[in-house]
């Protein structure tokens, strides 16, 4: 769980650098864009590099929710009887964010290519460049979208910020020397990936970016 973590950790770390660009210029997002695309090139066939990429993400995602839901059978199996006492309110809360913001964090990312990968629910639509999709998929008058943008993002957050700690843990870093240190490395990364999502579409829909 804590290796096909990391590995989303990374890409979201890149793919956050790359939708940045989008306040360099529009042609520099969209030589962003293209550049993923010829990855290779002219060794191997347009968007072999990517693909292959984005197989390894799905197969990651695919594991980590095996893990989550195998590890959850495997502690129930292990302490069939609940505990007499309650759990904590911040573990309860740990527990709902990394389940139900999963869940959440799924269904959002089905829409997220539907929009702007595959133009199908965007007004540009698929033959427009990556960035008049963007620009148009966060127009003030779909305000909404970026509504549902800034919950899934806030949730990606708070999921990465209890999954990196709990990485931690797992690779046994987490000793009392490095607690606070790591407890605040784990949220300054969702920090930075929180605010480094969230600034392009709030850009765009106040009109920042046009």
């Amino acid at each position: 769980m804590a290796v096909t973590g990391a590995v989303m950790v990374l890409f979201l770390l890149l793919h956050m650098l790359g939708n940045l660009k989008i306040f360099l210029s529009k042609d520099s997002f969209n030589e962003y864009a293209h550049a993923l695309r010829t990855l290779g090139d002219p060794l191997v066939p347009y968007r072999t590099v990517l693909t292959i990429l984005e197989l390894v993400l799905v197969v990651s995602v695919v594991l980590h929710i095996w893990a989550a839901i195998s590890l959850s059978r495997r502690a129930g199996k292990a302490r069939p009887v609940k505990y007499v006492a309650k759990k904590s309110q911040a573990n309860g809360y740990a527990t709902h964010i990394m389940r139900y913001g999963g869940l959440t964090i799924a269904l959002f990312v089905v829409w997220h290519l539907l929009d702007l990968t595959f133009g199908v629910v965007n007004p540009k639509g698929f033959d427009s460049s990556p960035a008049d999709r963007m620009i148009a998929g966060f127009q003030a008058s779909r305000w909404w979208v970026t509504l549902i943008y800034f919950v899934a993002v806030v949730m990606v957050g708070l999921h990465l910020r209890h999954g990196i700690w709990s990485a931690f843990q797992t690779l046994g870093w987490a000793g009392r020397a490095r607690y606070k240190a790591l407890k605040g490395t784990a949220a300054l990364v969702s920090a930075v990936l929180v605010i480094g999502f969230l600034a392009p579409p709030l850009a765009i829909t106040f009109g920042v970016v046009k």
